[in-house]
Order: C-alpha cells, then sequence, then structure tokens
C-alpha cells in the first residue's frame, strides 16, 4: 500500500531527525525525501511548528496504542508478560528506549534534536492517559474504592517503569523489570 502524502511527510521528517537535529530540518528537504511539493507541506500541516505538532501527536498516539494491546487480551505479548500492568511497564520501557519522541513525551527531556510542541500532552497527562486506559481495561465492574486502588497501583507500575527509562538497568534486563511490575493481586 503506497502510504498517503501525511504518511509520506510524517516519514520523511522522521528520517531527516535521524540525521540532523530539528532545529536544522528544513520543510524543503522534508517535502523532497517525501516525494511532494514543499506547498504540499505546507497544506498538510501549516508550517515546522504543525509538522512538530503532528509528528508528536503520532508518537504519543503511537504509545497509547501499544498501551491498548498491552491490555487487551486477545493480542498476543511477549512470552512470560502476561496482560495488564505488567505488558503495560515493559511496553513503556522498549516504546521509550526505541523512540527518542516517545522517550521525550513520557519524561519531559527534551534534547535539542527533537521537536517541541505546547499542543503535546505533558508527561504527567500521558501517563495518566495509560493509567486510565488500564483502569478501564482491568477494572470490570469493580466497586469505585476497589477501581480507586487498581489507580494507584496502575499509577506506580507505570512510574516503576518510567524509572528503566530514565536510569536504564544495565543490559535492559526485562525479568526485572517485569518481576518489579507484577502486582499481587489484580493490577
Amino acid at each position: 500500500m503506497v502510504p498517503s502524502a501525511r504518511e509520506a511527510l510524517l516519514n520523511a521528517a522522521l528520517a531527516a531527525l535521524d540525521e540532523q537535529p530539528w532545529r536544522t530540518v528544513r520543510m524543503v528537504d522534508v517535502a523532497a525525501l517525501a516525494g511532494v511539493s514543499r506547498q504540499s507541506l505546507y497544506n498538510e500541516f501549516g508550517g515546522k511548528d504543525g509538522l512538530a505538532r503532528a509528528l508528536l501527536g503520532e508518537a504519543a498516539d503511537g504509545y497509547l496504542a501499544g498501551v491498548e494491546r498491552a491490555l487487551d487480551p486477545d493480542v498476543d505479548t511477549d512470552a512470560g508478560t502476561g496482560r495488564g500492568p505488567a505488558a503495560v511497564a515493559l511496553w513503556t520501557v522498549r516504546a521509550a528506549r526505541t523512540n527518542a519522541l516517545v522517550k521525550a513525551l513520557l519524561t519531559g527531556f527534551w534534547g535539542e534534536r527533537l521537536p517541541r510542541s505546547a499542543a503535546s500532552p505533558t508527561p504527567a497527562e500521558l501517563l495518566g492517559l495509560a493509567r486510565d486506559r488500564a483502569v478501564a481495561a482491568l477494572a470490570g465492574g469493580q466497586p469505585p474504592e476497589a477501581a480507586a486502588e487498581l489507580a494507584v497501583r496502575c499509577e506506580t507500575v507505570l512510574r516503576l517503569a518510567l524509572s528503566y527509562v530514565m536510569v536504564p538497568a544495565e543490559g535492559c534486563t526485562a525479568p526485572l523489570i517485569m518481576e518489579a511490575a507484577r502486582p499481587r493481586e489484580a493490577c
């Protein structure tokens, strides 16, 4: 399937980011790399700030889609991780390690190489969205008190995962995070 002009432009912008800092990325080069006119790029995103917003929005949406996959009982996850908060924790670490934009969105630490946008969710907002999705998927008719406790546990597991993002374990030892992320009960 041929990517749309929007997808091609986003992919071209990501490829440009692999080569140079955002401040030096030129719209004309992104358009050329995507095989579209510069005017098409401006029509789609309005300018470099709009392109940055779109890149960060795609990164946040991709992270949250991964959270939902980790919570979906019909989706295979890595052996031994199960589903639920432990799988979300592992996904969070992997997503942040493989995508600098996701890492910046989750931690609030923006290198000079990355685009920024005031329209992006803050780390607390993105963590809250992931927590709320986990609670919604796992609460299943529990009383409000149990759902509130589940929210605390889910947020704790996500914050533990973020500690692995901020200070990686040597060799990225998944068993350590999985053992630490495994709750005693539903979360």
